[in-house]
C-alpha cells in the first residue's frame, strides 16, 4: 500500500476514535458505565491501527494507482466496520461477532437494517453509536468519490469541481470543503429539528441518520416524532438536503456566472423533484394525507427509507423506482442517478431521431451539461445500470434460494444494493434480520458494501483481474 491510502484510511481510524472518545464522555455525563469501557477499547484500537498504518508506509512515496484507490476504498468498508461493532459485541449480552459486524456495517454503509427488534432495550450510548456510525460512514462514502474521481466522466466531475485531475492538494482543500459543509448541514438539521420541539437527543441521532441518508432511528418508530403537517414538512426539507449535490448550498452562496455547471445537476434535479411531488399531489393524494405522502417520497428519493405507518401502501412500486432512480452524483444517497438515467435517455432520443430522420443532424448534446457527451461515458452508464440489473438478479435469487419468500427477497434485494432501510412503505418493517442464516448474512453483508461503492469500479476490478492482457 502506499503511503496515500495508509494516511487515508488512518484519518476514518482516527475519526472513529474521536467519536469513541465523544461516546466516552457522554456515558459519564449521563452515569451510563456499562459500556463505557467498550468505548475505550475502541479509542485505543482506532488510534493504534491508525497509528500502525502510518508508521509502516511513512517513507512509501510511490504514485497511487486506480486498482489500489478502488482496493483501499474496499477495505476500509471491511476493516472500519470491525472496529465500530466491538461496542455491540462486549456490550450486549448473547451477540454473536457477526450480529455486532452486520449491524455495524449496516451503520457504516448508511443501510439501516438492524437486528434489534426494540430499540428502546438499548442504552443512549448504543443508539448514539449506531447513528455516529452512519455518520462516518456518509462522509466516508463523499471523500471515496473525491478518491475514485478519475474513473468518472468529464461531466460528472464538472457537476462539482472545475479540476478534471486531482493532486494532492487539490484532493486535501475539497475534503476540508467536505467535512465543513457536512458538518454545517448536519448542525442545520438539528437546529429544524429544535425548532418543532424534538428532544435534543432525538434532533442530534436523526439530523446524524439523515446527513448521511441512513436509516437508523433513536425510536422504534418514527411516527410518534413527527405528528404535525409542518413537522412531516420539515422532515421531508431535511431529507432532501441528502438528495442534491453536498456542495449545493456553497455553489449557491459563492455564486459565479462562469461555474453555472456546477448547478446544472441540481438544476435538474429540482425539476425531477418538482415533477414527481406535483405528479403526487394530484393523482396520489385520494386520502389527503400529503404530508405522510411527501415524506415517503423525500425518503425514497435520498435512498433514506423511513417512513410513517400509514404510508400508502397501493404506492410501493412508486417508491422503489424512486429509491432505484437515487439522486445527485455528490451526494450521500445512492441509487443509479439521475443526471446517467437521463443521459442515457437523451442519448438514444438522439440516435433515434438521427435514424428516422436522416437528413438533419441531431448532435449528442445532454441537456445537463454544456459539452458533447462522449461514448465511452455513454458506456459507463450503460454498465452501471446493467451491473446494477446483474447484482439485483444474483442477490434475489441467493435470497429465494435462503427460503426467503421470492417477492420478499426482490424488494430486500433493491434495498440492500440501494442502502435503503426496511421500512413499512416497502412492507417490510416486520423482517427480522437476526435469526437469518450465517451465509444470508454474510450476503447481505457483501451487497451492502457492492451497493455503496460506485459499480462502476466492480467493473474495473473484473476488468483487472478476468481480463489481463
Amino acid at each position: 500500500m502506499t503511503k496515500f491510502s495508509t494516511l487515508y484510511l488512518s484519518s476514518f481510524l482516527f475519526l472513529i476514535s474521536v467519536f469513541s472518545f465523544l461516546n466516552i464522555i457522554y456515558s459519564n455525563y449521563f452515569d451510563i458505565f456499562f459500556n463505557i469501557e467498550n468505548y475505550i477499547y475502541t479509542l485505543f484500537l482506532g488510534l493504534i491501527v491508525g497509528g500502525l498504518l502510518l508508521f509502516y508506509n511513512r517513507k512509501n512515496t510511490k504514485k497511487i494507482t486506480i486498482y489500489e484507490k478502488i482496493f483501499t476504498v474496499l477495505l476500509g468498508y471491511i476493516l472500519f466496520p470491525i472496529i465500530i461493532s466491538i461496542p455491540y459485541y462486549f456490550g450486549i449480552k448473547n451477540i454473536s461477532f457477526l450480529n455486532a459486524y452486520f449491524e455495524a456495517i449496516s451503520g457504516f454503509t448508511s443501510t439501516g437494517f438492524t437486528i434489534f427488534e426494540n430499540i428502546k432495550q438499548l442504552d443512549e450510548s448504543l443508539i448514539l453509536w449506531r447513528s455516529t456510525s452512519q455518520w462516518i460512514g456518509g462522509i466516508y462514502f463523499l471523500f471515496s468519490i473525491l478518491l475514485l474521481i478519475d474513473i468518472f466522466d468529464k461531466n460528472l466531475k464538472q457537476s462539482f469541481t472545475e479540476y478534471l485531475s486531482f493532486n494532492y492538494n487539490e484532493i486535501f482543500k475539497q475534503s476540508f470543503k467536505i467535512i465543513i459543509i457536512y458538518s454545517s448541514l448536519t448542525l442545520i438539521i438539528f437546529i429544524l429539528f429544535k425548532i418543532i420541539n424534538l428532544r435534543s437527543f432525538d434532533a442530534f441521532n436523526l439530523s446524524l441518520s439523515i446527513i448521511s441518508s441512513g436509516g437508523f432511528l433513536p425510536v422504534n418508530r418514527v411516527d410518534y416524532l413527527f405528528e404535525s403537517d409542518v413537522s412531516k414538512i420539515i422532515l421531508s426539507f431535511t431529507m432532501m438536503l441528502s438528495f442534491f449535490s453536498l456542495f449545493l448550498v456553497y455553489n449557491l452562496i459563492f455564486f459565479n456566472k462562469k461555474k453555472l455547471n456546477f448547478l446544472s445537476e441540481d438544476f435538474n434535479l429540482l425539476i425531477y423533484l418538482l415533477i414527481v411531488i406535483a405528479f403526487s399531489f394530484v393523482f396520489l393524494n385520494s386520502s389527503n394525507n400529503f404530508p405522510t405522502i411527501l415524506v415517503a417520497i423525500s425518503s425514497s428519493i435520498s435512498n433514506i427509507g423511513i417512513s410513517f405507518k400509514d404510508t400508502p401502501s397501493n404506492l410501493i412500486f412508486i417508491f422503489f423506482i424512486l429509491v432505484m432512480i437515487g439522486g445527485s452524483f455528490f451526494s450521500t444517497s445512492s441509487g443509479i442517478r439521475v443526471i446517467k438515467i437521463l443521459s442515457l435517455l437523451k442519448f438514444s432520443l438522439n440516435n433515434l431521431l438521427s435514424h428516422t430522420k436522416p437528413n438533419q443532424i441531431y448532435s449528442n448534446k445532454v441537456a445537463l451539461i454544456n459539452d458533447n457527451t462522449q461514448k465511452s461515458d455513454i458506456n459507463k452508464y450503460f454498465f452501471s445500470i446493467i451491473i446494477f440489473v446483474i447484482s439485483l438478479s444474483i442477490l434475489t435469487l441467493i435470497l429465494t434460494l435462503s427460503d426467503i419468500q421470492f417477492e420478499n427477497s426482490f424488494k430486500l434485494s433493491v434495498l440492500t444494493i440501494m442502502n435503503t432501510v426496511n421500512s413499512s412503505m416497502f412492507e417490510l418493517a416486520n423482517f427480522d434480520f437476526y435469526n437469518l442464516s450465517f451465509l444470508t448474512k454474510i450476503y447481505l453483508i457483501i451487497f451492502m458494501i457492492i451497493g455503496r461503492v460506485e459499480l462502476l469500479t466492480i467493473l474495473i476490478l473484473f476488468k483487472k483481474f478476468l481480463f489481463k492482457n
